[in-house]
């Protein structure tokens, strides 16, 4: 049934039997031959085809949309299984949100690979909400997310805390050995991450701490690009310290001095609440652990 579920998802994403057989490594006809199979056992119709593509049935809508869940917890099954026998080895999908991901994961996975060669790290990079959903679909076995995550259905674990700064460019109005008012940041244009975002949310309730109502907000979905915006005095922001090393280095940026900050948060790990964890979610965690220790 794996198999076939498996053939199937794949005509169903590539919505066309040759460049399905393709990948797969299999004649036409086998394909075609596994999606009879897999309609005959469900019942009905899961395809139907047409002169240029291959469309789902809303029978075969219902079975693809459940079909990549079964795949994975089957995946999953084999390797814990596997697991049990052997070192840690085999692919690790691993989820981060984009501050973790980007300015702290590779480090780690750089650790990961000198001591657990035989891990591979298969990493999607997104905000702290599509990581959580990510890890709740099945679609990634860990994340590292940032702020506060609540869920039943997930084990969470924070193991560091991050501090956030208000940030300006260099060329800014703004006198560093001054303290800012509020009334001067609701002056600013404020620069922010996307709905969804960890820092997002670090920057929501950082306004509602400081009483800050910002007359302007501009909406970046990139880190990066926010930095290079604020560098070049688009506006102001609120960020990690993590993400503005290489800045502050160079002093391309200003930390503002704001009663009140820097405000600490949390970087946490999540799994699914109820799964067991492989030998290698262990030793990646040990290695996220070592890390911060060592730091």
């Amino acid at each position: 049934m794996d198999h076939l579920l498996s053939v199937f998802i794949k005509v169903a994403e590539k919505r066309n039997f040759s460049r399905a057989a393709e990948e797969l490594h299999m004649t036409q006809p086998s394909v075609s031959q596994q999606i009879q199979l897999l309609e005959k056992h469900i019942g009905t119709k899961l395809l139907i085809r047409t002169n240029k593509h291959v469309q789902l049935t809303k029978a075969g809508e219902i079975v693809f949309s459940h079909a990549k869940e079964i795949t994975s917890l089957y995946k999953r099954m084999s390797t814990l299984v596997s697991d049990l026998m052997n070192e840690a080895t085999g692919l690790l999908k691993i989820g981060a949100s984009y501050t973790f991901g980007e300015y702290v994961l590779p480090h780690i996975l750089a650790k990961l690979k000198t001591l657990y060669p035989d891990v591979i790290p298969s990493v999607q990079i997104g905000n702290t909400r599509e990581i959580v959903q990510a890890v709740l679909g099945h679609q990634i076995d860990i994340g590292i997310v940032e702020g506060d995550v609540v869920n039943q259905n997930l084990f969470i674990k924070a193991f560091a805390t991050d501090e956030m700064y208000i940030i300006a460019g260099i060329n800014s109005e703004f006198d560093i050995d001054k303290e800012v008012s509020i009334e001067q940041l609701e002056q600013q244009t404020w620069i922010v991450r996307e709905e969804g975002s960890g820092t997002r949310e670090a920057t929501e309730r950082l306004f509602n701490r400081l009483q800050i109502r910002p007359t302007t907000l501009i909406e970046f979905g990139s880190t990066q690009l926010i930095k290079e915006a604020v560098e070049a005095g688009v506006g102001i922001t609120y960020l990690s310290e993590l993400t503005m090393k290489k800045e502050k280095l160079l002093n391309t940026i200003l930390f503002l001095q704001v009663k009140g900050t820097p405000i600490k948060r949390n970087f946490s790990i999540i799994s699914e609440a109820f799964q067991l964890q492989t030998k290698s979610m262990n030793v990646f965690i040990e290695c996220i652990e070592n890390h911060y220790e060592n730091e």
